[in-house]
């Protein structure tokens, strides 16, 4: 059987001397586990396509539940991405996280360009990587079935909660007051933050990256929305660590 997909390399694992195995997000088949056999030769026509974070189309061949690589197409290869070491961080960071929401056989078109185009932008320096991220992390979590509720405070009710705090394991915000009737684990927020978090979860298209913050608010976004990625999907992500490891954190 063959045929051809769309796909973005989300991992890539050295297999013998000269080949790898690749776990791609398809546009038509979902996540795949992809052989490519040969690619690291000197030479070969799929060295390229085979890379982490290589978005490409694919010729794949199946055998016995099998899918080889076949030959393929880059179409986008993210280069500047691959020149910096902090963007390639968060790069590897979204890819980590697209393979832990995607399923096999369960395509889904939105998720698929929600993380291209979001590695389109970082890699071209659309908007800085502080945007980008919780961007990323809050519109993906919303297409896996986690959209949070920001309206106002679970508890009281009140629109604009004073000294918010976001309820991890249960999606909603609550006031510091009303703290102690949602006993999970919470992330604080502010009012710019919040309203931030509003703004990513319900715009339109690129509007969502439209907005700006002063640097202590940015960073009670970006901890509340890895935090709260980190409790909906159960698991911790080393190429996090990784990103904030070798991070340049912006001026003031």
């Amino acid at each position: 059987m063959v045929k051809t997909v769309k796909g973005l390399v989300l991992r890539e694992v050295p297999y013998k001397e000269s080949s790898r195995i690749l776990t791609v997000l398809t546009d038509t088949d979902g996540k795949m586990t992809v052989s490519a056999n040969g690619a690291k030769r000197r030479g070969s026509k799929t060295a390229a396509a085979s890379q982490l974070l290589a978005y490409s189309e694919m010729t794949l061949s199946g055998s016995r539940g099998r899918w080889y690589l076949n030959d393929a197409a880059t179409i986008e290869l993210f280069e500047e991405l691959r020149i910096d070491i902090c963007s390639l961080a968060l790069g590897t960071y979204f890819a980590e996280i697209l393979e832990t929401v995607s399923n096999e056989d369960m395509p889904d078109p939105e998720i698929l360009r929600l993380g291209l185009n979001c590695l389109y932008l970082l890699s071209k320096g659309r908007f800085p990587p502080e945007i980008i991220k919780p961007v990323f992390e809050l519109r993906l979590m919303c297409l896996a079935g986690y959209e949070p509720m920001l309206e106002g405070c679970s508890v009281c009710g009140e629109a604009e909660p004073e000294r918010p705090l976001l309820d991890l394991e249960g999606g909603a915000v609550c006031c510091a007051s009303c703290r102690s009737a949602l006993p999970g684990k919470k992330a604080e927020l502010c009012a710019d933050s919040l309203k931030a978090m509003r703004h990513i979860v319900s715009a339109q298209g690129a509007s969502a990256f439209s907005f700006a913050l002063p640097a202590p608010a940015m960073e009670r976004l970006m901890r509340a929305a890895e935090e709260y990625v980190s409790e909906c999907l159960e698991r911790r992500f080393r190429s996090l660590e990784y990103y904030y490891d070798v991070r340049i954190v912006p001026e003031s």
